[in-house]
């Protein structure tokens, strides 16, 4: 199952959004335009329905409505986000969540509405809901004795994974204090969840990602999981220099590209709902990200798992087989950002079927009109 469809109505930079999605979706616009925020509507769905969240839970850990509330949503109060769920071409779902906050600032819910196909499962507010107002501040979706009818759905986005390693987080996770889920996105727990796997597959999956790493990074030649003395885990990989045997290194000594290539292949393996991905070009050689797409992709065919990717890297996107209708180009405006498929541009369209990649086609489209000013900043 993956996200078919997606609706935004002021969303953080976006008065509306009404876009489709394939099984693969790159996000490409300048810096600022919204596209950590657009896949943050995809975690807040997540949210919802993970142990101890909740509507009240994921707002609040995004500061509160009002700093959800698009700046450009006028005398429209209502935060709302629409999702529908596919498997291969034949809808299946339809889950829409509206709210705003009372005068206390609390999240309430305004709307929820579930439909199997065409058929209402659940419309909110309801004649209970009338009764009994402080139900409001719970969404059905999150509460095990409502949600029976369409558990689906929950179980579907609470399978909705996003890593964006900081490779100082996991080099010393232990500095930071505590901030729930968004630490672990950034990697700070990543060790403990490798630990975690079952010893078979976590060796199979550590094997792949050896035989990757090896051409990325040549020395490497060993990796493995390992605990200390105090049963804390390491990554440890095997070096080859001037000795016989080599020489250990453990996660503090890996380059920041090795982390992430590391944390990347892992993530491609972990999990089946959808992957949520950010800039993985980040501390990369351009020779390692141009076969990011296609790692990808070959990955997806074993797995049938949905992945977005947001990237500012033309290397990334300079190979060919990215449709246009795979690449979602964000376009800030005084009025929000917009959100458009690439292949919806007719000079785009007629440029990728000429045979151009998207690099060439879509990124000059989405830079900066002024960007060319920078050349003139003072000395």
């Amino acid at each position: 199952m993956r996200v078919s469809h997606i609706e935004l109505a002021n969303w953080k930079n976006f008065r509306a959004v009404n876009v489709d999605l394939p099984d693969r979706v790159f996000l490409v616009g300048p810096n600022a335009s919204g596209k950590s925020n657009f896949l943050d509507a995809f975690r807040f769905l997540r949210d919802l329905v993970l142990p101890g969240g909740g509507l009240q839970k994921a707002c609040s850990d995004r500061g509160s409505v009002s700093k959800i509330r698009c700046l450009a949503a006028h005398q429209y109060p209502e935060v709302t986000i629409a999702a529908e769920l596919a498997e291969g071409d034949k809808r299946l779902w339809r889950y829409e969540i509206a709210f705003t906050q009372d005068n206390n600032r609390n999240p309430l819910l305004t709307r929820e509405v579930v439909r199997h196909g065409e058929l209402v499962i659940l419309q909110r507010p309801d004649a209970d809901d009338k009764q009994d107002p402080p139900r409001l501040s719970q969404t059905a979706l999150e509460q095990i004795n409502a949600n029976l009818r369409f558990r689906d759905i929950a179980r579907f986005f609470e399978s909705i994974s996003y890593l964006h390693l900081v490779p100082q987080i996991i080099r010393n996770p232990g500095s930071l204090s505590d901030n729930g889920s968004m630490l672990d996105a950034y990697g700070r727990h990543f060790l403990e969840r490798v630990a975690k796997t079952p010893e078979n597959t976590r060796n199979a999956r550590l094997r792949k990602i050896h035989h990757a790493l090896v051409i990325a990074v040549p020395q490497l030649k060993d990796l493995r999981l390992e605990k200390d003395v105090r049963g804390v885990p390491h990554l440890v990989g095997v070096y080859e220099h001037w000795r016989p045997k080599g020489a250990n290194q453990n996660e503090e000594q890996f380059s920041d590209g090795t982390l992430r290539l590391l944390g990347f292949l892992w993530a491609l393996q972990e999990g089946e709902g959808p992957l949520l991905l950010e800039e993985p070009e980040l501390s990369l050689h351009s020779g390692v990200v141009r076969r990011l797409a296609g790692l990808i992709h070959r990955m997806q065919k074993a797995s049938k798992r949905q992945v977005l990717v947001s990237t500012h890297s033309a290397e990334l996107l300079d190979v060919q087989g990215i449709g246009g209708e795979e690449v979602l180009m964000f376009k800030p405006d005084v009025e929000g950002t917009q959100v458009i498929q690439a292949a919806s541009i007719p000079e785009i369209r007629v440029l990728l079927e000429a045979g151009m990649s998207v690099a060439d086609a879509v990124i000059p489209y989405t830079e900066p009109e002024q960007s060319v000013q920078l050349e003139l900043f003072p000395p």
